[in-house]
């Protein structure tokens, strides 16, 4: 910027000329500089007013606007931010076959202090030992005192609860939401859902996570975000379910027995219908695991999946199988069942004397031990433990609960000839109902290996899965009718439903070794209807006796048979089974063509 000249040299040599004072040049250009200075500094001045006058208006313009927005919004208390990962609480449903509601979430509410905020410490532990009877109010008061800063009082509690505490007036107590685990129907299925409880905690969310069963076998797959809109749907039929538990625990009062199961399986498919183990629990309520004593004894012990069992004469239907398969016998083919028989300082007896011979089929019929001995020694044990380990009786088995995988059959390290006749009829291999149940179908079936399962689907078994001949799986079943009809089962049979089948009682091993005379288990494997099986139920029952007459009488085909027949009274109709109206003395085709062979 060029300054403008005070004393320009033009005007001074013209105002020298013209006879004017010079200086007075000097004084104007002065006073133009001057005027033209302050008309840059106004401008300079009038700019910055402007622009803080235009942000002003920003300014007030968006605190109006916030303000207006915020007025109009539902009013939310203010949380402070917590960093990490947020704790994801949402699980899948579980729904039975149709669709019907075993497990949900619900949401409810957590209920914690902050001593610090409260006003009557005392006050609030009495009232709220009152409220949940649980808690003790003098440990509720040191807690409220020592210092703390936070204190869990409940995880969760329910809305009469929360409105109970909210009337105590106490600033100090307050409440986080919760979502829960919520099982409708208490009782009902405990041990196959098993539960759910929670991981990590935050005052206003909890981990919902699987502690046993299904829930936490299947933990991850209903804790997945993409697919907790879907439900996670079992094979079990509830009403199926119900009322299997309602005949179990009837028939466990009636027969004075410590525990019950029941399975009922589809015999091609290998899906469950209903399992049962009493005594249950309500998994709402889950019980802590007990620390001493014997495991079986608590509710949380599950019978037809934990509980390892020697199930007796069940077993003898397994070795005719694989003689009949092998074409060592037939089912007219004569055993010797003189006896005792005597094995080292080991002897094996029948419960009655059977006479010298019977044949295959009266083996079965008649449940014969020494029968059952000798049939499995004419094919020795290296080839006895290659077809129950094809039955799947000497592995865990692949079943979609927990607990599971951790009971796998027990037998011994050293397979001796002895062991071979001793399991032949049950003995010496102790396996659970379920592996017993999935025998049984693979076996009944028409000779295919099933693969449990309680989820529904529709996989079936193909002819690579075979284990028995279809011939030698329908000479099985003309056994197993006949055993009803006329034999130790008779009281399993119920008129229309062509019910086929085995018992077996075995007594209990001691602790220390050796069996307990008046302690057994009590067995009943049936398929139904025989000529052509859909369903296969076990009912065992643990420690039973049957009173008639003052006799106390524990063989199964007095106590687990006639709770076979009660729960199939019950569920068949359930199941839309009709009884069949053809008389029952018409004749049994499948026991004329193994009579005939």
């Amino acid at each position: 910027m060029i300054r403008r000249p005070l004393r320009p040299l033009a005007r001074v040599l013209s105002a020298r000329a013209e006879g004017k004072d010079p200086n007075l040049i000097e004084a104007e250009e002065r006073a133009a500089r001057l005027r033209a200075l302050h008309r840059a500094e106004r401008a300079r001045a009038e700019t910055r007013l402007l622009l803080l006058g235009i942000v002003f208006i920003l300014g007030f313009t968006t605190v109006a606007g916030r303000m207006a927005l915020m007025s109009a919004g539902t009013p939310v208390e203010p949380r402070a931010g917590a960093g990490g990962e947020p704790i994801v609480a949402q699980r899948a449903d579980i729904v039975d076959r149709n669709g019907a509601i075993l497990a949900t979430n619900i949401v409810t509410a957590s209920l914690y202090a902050q001593p610090l905020e409260m006003i009557d410490p005392a006050r609030a532990a009495t009232a709220l030992s009152e409220i949940f009877p649980d808690l003790d109010a003098g440990a509720l008061l040191h807690r409220f005192t020592d210092g703390r800063k936070f204190v869990w009082i409940k995880r969760t509690i329910s809305p009469e609860q929360r409105q109970l505490v909210h009337d105590l007036g106490e600033p100090g107590l307050l409440f986080g939401p919760r979502e829960t685990r919520l099982y409708p129907n208490g009782a009902v299925l405990a041990h196959v859902l098993g539960g759910a409880s929670f991981g990590r905690e935050g005052v206003h969310a909890a981990e919902v996570i699987g502690v046993a069963g299904v829930e936490r076998f299947e933990d991850a797959r209903l804790r997945d975000p993409a697919r907790v809109a879907e439900p996670l749907r079992l094979s079990i039929d509830l009403p199926a379910q119900i009322a299997m538990e309602d005949v179990l625990a009837a028939g466990m009062k009636e027969m004075g027995a410590k525990g019950a199961v029941g399975i009922l399986m589809e015999a091609d498919t290998g899906q469950i219908r209903a399992l049962a183990s009493l005594p249950d629990f309500d998994p709402n309520l889950r019980p802590p695991l007990p620390t001493e004593g014997d495991p079986a004894d608590s509710p949380l012990y599950n019978r037809a999946a934990q509980g390892r069992y020697e199930l007796g004469s069940t077993f003898k239907i397994f070795a005719v199988a694989e003689a009949l398969d092998m074409g060592k016998v037939t089912p007219r083919t004569l055993i010797d069942t003189s006896g005792p028989m005597r094995w080292g300082r080991f002897t094996i007896r029948d419960f009655h004397d059977y006479g010298p011979r019977l044949t295959v089929q009266d083996v079965i019929v008649q449940s014969s031990n020494i029968g059952a001995a000798r049939i499995a020694l004419t094919m020795g044990g290296e080839a006895q433990q290659k077809f129950l380990r094809r039955l799947g009786l000497m592995d865990a088995l692949p079943l979609e609960i927990s607990e599971v995988a951790k009971a796998p059959p027990l037998y011994p390290k050293r397979w001796s000839e002895l062991t071979t006749m001793t399991v032949a009829y049950g003995h010496g291999l102790a396996v659970s109902p379920l592996h017993l149940a999935t025998a049984y179908a693979s076996v009944a079936n028409g000779g295919l290996k099933i693969t449990p399962t309680i989820i529904a689907s529709d996989r079936k078994p193909t002819e690579a899965d075979r284990v028995v001949s279809e011939d030698t799986s329908e000479k099985v079943r003309s056994m197993m009718r006949d055993v009803v009809t006329r034999g130790t089962a008779r009281k399993a049979d119920v008129p229309g439903y062509e019910v086929g089948g085995k018992t077996g009682t075995a007594d209990k091993p001691m602790p220390h070794g050796g069996y307990a005379r008046d302690k057994t288990i009590g067995t009943f494997a049936g398929v139904f209807p025989a000529s052509d099986p859909r369903y296969v139920m076990v009912i065992a029952l643990d420690e039973p006796s049957n009173k008639i007459n003052g006799a106390s009488l524990r063989t199964a085909g007095w106590t687990a048979a006639p709770v076979f027949a009660n729960a199939l009274r019950r569920i068949a109709p359930i199941m839309g089974l009709r009884p069949d109206a053809r008389p029952e003395d018409d004749v049994d085709l499948l026991y004329t063509l193994a009579v005939n062979e």
